[in-house]
């Protein structure tokens, strides 16, 4: 498959919610969660728990094979992909939620973790007024200047995202978290947290943030 044919499986994407009151209403925000390199669509959704009530989820797969299982865009030099590849990933990531129904016209935000965090800012470039809150762990931003990057800064009020990571990544360079911590503190309404100790995962101190966020940045009843 090409890098311009890349296409979003809408049959392998799971569809959930956070533990509520009944299930999330056709009006309820949408949590989409974006996996990392050589994981799949079911490795996030064990998060729901910890997530604030009355969320629909929904956890696509990433078109690519990679790894032990699937990715968004070809592996490269750590934190510095082909501009190609992420932007055929997100540009078909933006296709299966235009053409899912069940997307609608509700608030969507996004949470992906390492290269599913590349894709979430990849995702709010490209369309700057789509997204109503992203979560980026262990993640980062693509090096090259895009379209939509003035509108995205231009945004009143800017689009709310959370950037975490630990000191002890082995994975991502710091030097890429640290441009994206600049990148996104200049085109977004970020919180940026550093955890002492903590290597390419998410722990319990990541997922209180994550709650805390989604709970400040989402109208969930």
């Amino acid at each position: 498959m090409t890098a311009e044919a890349l296409v979003v499986d809408p049959a392998a994407a799971r569809w959930a919610a956070t533990p509520g009151a009944g299930c999330p209403g056709p009006d309820a925000p949408l949590l989409v969660l974006l996996h990392g390199y050589g994981s799949h669509e079911g490795d996030l959704l064990g998060l729901a728990p910890h997530l604030p009530g009355g969320l629909a989820l929904a956890a696509p797969r990433g078109p690519l094979l990679g790894g032990p299982g699937f990715a968004w865009a070809p592996l490269a030099t750590p934190g510095r992909p082909e501009p190609g590849g992420v932007r055929a990933g997100a540009d078909a990531l933006l296709a299966w939620l235009d053409a899912d129904a069940r997307v609608g016209a509700r608030p969507v935000a996004l949470l992906g973790f390492s290269q599913g965090g590349l894709m979430a800012t990849q995702l709010l470039r490209a369309r700057p007024d789509r997204f109503a809150a992203a979560v980026v762990l262990s993640g980062f931003a693509l090096d090259a200047e895009e379209p939509g990057d003035a509108a995205l800064a231009a945004r009143d009020p800017r689009v709310p995202v959370l950037l975490g990571h630990g000191d002890a990544d082995p994975v991502i360079p710091p030097g890429a978290t640290t441009r994206t911590a600049a990148w996104l503190a200049s085109h977004a309404a970020l919180e940026h947290r550093e955890y002492p100790g903590l290597a390419h995962g998410i722990d319990a101190r990541v997922l209180a943030d994550v709650a805390a966020f989604l709970s400040r940045t989402l109208p969930v009843d």
